[in-house]
């Protein structure tokens, strides 16, 4: 099957006062539609900068990341800006909420910049995630639970064909946390890439591929 991510060679420097920090340092990933790959290691390892960098959050000093075939890195912002809204799904841990928004309006704002605006999905999968009776909530009113799955909700509001997620999962109880990995293989299912950061044995599990990083290389 077609790469639908792929990454070529990524490097990514940092300054922290005098020194350098060496984020990544020559990671290269392919991860197919339906494939869903979990990115493991240690903190400081690199993975919320991999998937950053997957996610054309962040651009990388050297190397280059292509989504469907399209290259997504070393554009000007408002290129990838683009790209992300029709193409990728991304839930960080910087968290993807709008504090002046309601849970459901962020959902459809999402949904409206995609162009799939579509109230029955957006009603089903509040109610998969437990948050149906949270729709109208502001999200500084939200647990840290509830802000991970209002947070993946909007992730998969244009059903990208890429979805990066940085521990989608660290702050849910076991029944909602298997709710929520029911929703991203559905995604897979339905040919998207799956990349997820994590350090959850239940994600290591549910992965179709586990991909160690350390010290900024795959190890």
């Amino acid at each position: 099957m077609a790469s639908m991510i792929r990454a070529q060679e990524l490097y990514r420097f940092y300054r922290a006062g005098d020194e350098e920090v060496k984020a990544l340092r020559g990671v290269s990933l392919e991860v197919a539609a339906g494939e869903v790959v979990v990115v493991t290691g240690p903190s400081g390892s690199g993975k919320s900068t991999l998937l950053a960098c997957l996610a054309g959050l962040d651009e990388p000093d050297g190397g280059a990341v292509w989504i469907d075939s399209i290259r997504i890195s070393h554009r000007p912002e408002a290129q990838r800006a683009a790209l992300r809204a029709r193409r990728v799904g991304v839930l960080l841990r910087s968290g993807n909420l709008i504090e002046h928004l309601t849970v459901r309006q962020n959902l459809d704002l999402a949904q409206k910049v995609a162009g799939r605006r579509d109230p029955r999905w957006a009603d089903q999968v509040l109610d998969i995630t437990g948050l149906s009776t949270r729709a109208r909530a502001w999200p500084s009113t939200l647990s840290g639970g509830e802000t991970a799955r209002a947070g993946l909700v909007v992730a998969l509001a244009n059903r990208p064909a890429v979805l990066v997620a940085d521990e989608p999962t660290a702050e849910l109880g076991r029944g909602i946390e298997k709710g929520v990995l029911t929703l991203l293989r559905e995604r897979a299912d339905q040919n998207s890439a799956v990349v997820i950061a994590s350090h959850s044995p239940a994600v290591r599990r549910f992965a179709g591929r586990v991909v160690a990083l350390h010290d900024g290389r795959i190890a």
